[in-house]
């Protein structure tokens, strides 16, 4: 399996490259970001580029490819509604237009978020962006596309967000963590989880284009099971 990974330095896309270098049905990923991962791996490719609106000139490196992990996204927040549309929306369509072209049995993992709204009527900006996102993604050609909506992420096993205010968030939550996963298992997932169940649902199909974190966290148990077997 080949993948395409874009978001590889957030928090959730640095959690899914640790669990595709992990993975010996991955032979190939292919991260495309802004800054580097500082990663070395034997079958990790980086490419830098700066304007993911602008990709044409890698469509001979992104040729022969499985899957899409999309882990790439921005905060609403303080930020005017014409630039958040460009940079989840279009952004994010250019990208899987480029990549559908040169992929034509290409799997399309988007990560999107809990309360994303696919009727697109949600007073919450990011939720009618989100669900106008996931629409039109639904709507190409892919062999198949999955969108995660994944309530509250840990991170686990090194990953890390780069947003301070949410360092501080995890850092208080680390110690109650299981706790309050006891009370709300089908609420909560991990970086670790998202990765595994991208994988699997590549691999052997998702139950559904939308999964929420029951779905995620099932899917991740799946993919462990198949790994514990080889």
């Amino acid at each position: 399996m080949r993948v395409i990974l874009l978001g590889a330095t957030g928090m959730v896309g640095s959690g899914v490259l640790l669990e595709c270098l992990e993975d010996p049905t991955i032979s190939r990923v292919l991260v495309l970001g802004r800054q580097s991962v500082e990663r070395q791996h034997p079958k990790l490719e980086e490419v830098l580029h700066k304007d993911f609106l602008a990709i044409e000139s890698l469509r001979a490196k992104v040729r022969g490819y499985d899957a899409c992990f999309f882990c790439l996204g921005v905060s609403a927040s303080g930020m005017k509604a014409s630039t958040y549309e460009a940079l989840t929306y279009t952004l994010t369509l250019h990208v899987a237009e480029v990549l559908l072209s040169e992929n034509p049995g290409m799997t399309f993992c988007y990560v999107s978020g809990q309360g994303t709204d696919s009727a697109e009527k949600s007073f919450m900006r990011w939720a009618r962006v989100k669900g106008k996102t996931e629409n039109a993604l639904l709507a190409m050609p892919f062999k198949a596309a999955y969108l995660f909506r994944p309530g509250y992420i840990h991170p686990v096993k090194g990953a890390r967000t780069k947003t301070p205010l949410y360092k501080a968030f995890y850092a208080v939550l680390q110690p109650v963590y299981p706790l309050f996963n006891s009370f709300f298992p089908h609420q909560l997932t991990t970086t670790e989880n998202i990765g595994l169940a991208m994988i699997q649902v590549v691999a052997d199909k998702g139950p559904r284009p939308v999964l929420h974190s029951a779905d995620i966290n099932i899917l991740a148990e799946k993919r462990k099971a198949a790994s514990s077997r080889r």
